[in-house]
C-alpha cells in the first residue's frame, strides 16, 4: 500500500488510491472511487463508486462525494461541501439513471458548507465562497457568492481577487507571472 489509511477508515476492495495520500478517521472510499496522487482525505468522508478525484486535492471534513462527481487536481474542497447527483429525489423512486455529472476543474477551491447542485461545471482556478448555492456552471477564474450563487468578480490562479478597476487594463499577478484581463465577461490570461 504506497498511500496512509486510518486504521478507523475503511477503504472497499476494488478503490485506487494514489501514492503518498491520506484517507482519515472514519471515511469510507467504495470500491470503484479512483483518488490519485498527494491526495488528503479528510474525517468522516465519503467517496462513491462513480468518483475521481485527482491529484493534489484537499477534502476536508464531512464531505460526501456522490457518484458522477469529477474533481480534477489541485482542488480544495473546504468542510461540509454538499454534493448532490440527483435534480428530484424521493426516498421511494429509484433514480440512479438519472444521476447528473458534476465537474469540478483544476485548481477551484469550494468553501466551507457550499452546496453544488448536479450537473454543474465549476471553472478552473474559479473560487465558491463559504455558504454558497451552486446551480449553474461557472466560469473559470470566478469569484461567485450567495443563494444561489452569483458571480461577484474574478480572481487570479494563485487566490487574489482582481480589483474592479484592474479588469480592462489588466491585473499582474506577480506570484505568477501573469497578467489577467475581462474581455466579453470571460478571462483572459498572458504569460509575462
Amino acid at each position: 500500500m504506497n498511500y496512509f489509511s486510518h486504521e478507523t477508515a475503511l477503504v472497499d476492495e476494488g478503490a485506487k488510491i494514489g501514492r503518498n495520500s491520506k484517507v482519515w478517521h472514519f471515511s469510507h472510499i467504495c470500491g470503484g472511487a479512483i483518488i490519485g496522487e498527494d491526495v488528503t482525505i479528510g474525517q468522516n468522508v465519503y467517496v462513491g463508486n462513480d468518483v475521481e478525484i485527482g491529484n493534489r486535492c484537499k477534502i476536508q471534513n464531512n464531505i460526501s462525494i456522490y457518484d458522477k462527481v469529477v474533481i480534477k487536481d489541485d482542488v480544495f474542497c473546504g468542510p461540509s461541501v454538499v454534493f448532490t447527483n440527483v435534480k428530484n429525489p424521493r426516498a421511494f423512486v429509484i433514480r440512479k439513471s438519472e444521476y447528473k455529472e458534476t465537474i469540478v476543474q483544476t485548481g477551484s477551491s469550494l468553501g466551507a458548507n457550499c452546496t453544488i447542485i448536479c450537473g454543474v461545471s465549476i471553472g478552473e482556478y474559479s473560487f465558491i465562497a463559504a455558504g454558497s448555492l451552486v446551480s449553474k456552471d461557472v466560469e473559470p477564474y470566478s469569484l461567485v457568492a450567495g443563494v444561489p450563487a452569483k458571480h461577484i468578480g474574478w480572481i487570479t490562479k494563485y487566490g487574489e481577487r482582481i480589483p474592479k478597476e484592474s479588469e480592462k487594463k489588466g491585473f499582474i499577478c506577480s506570484v505568477y507571472n501573469e497578467k489577467y484581463f475581462v474581455i466579453d465577461n470571460k478571462i483572459k490570461v498572458e504569460k509575462l
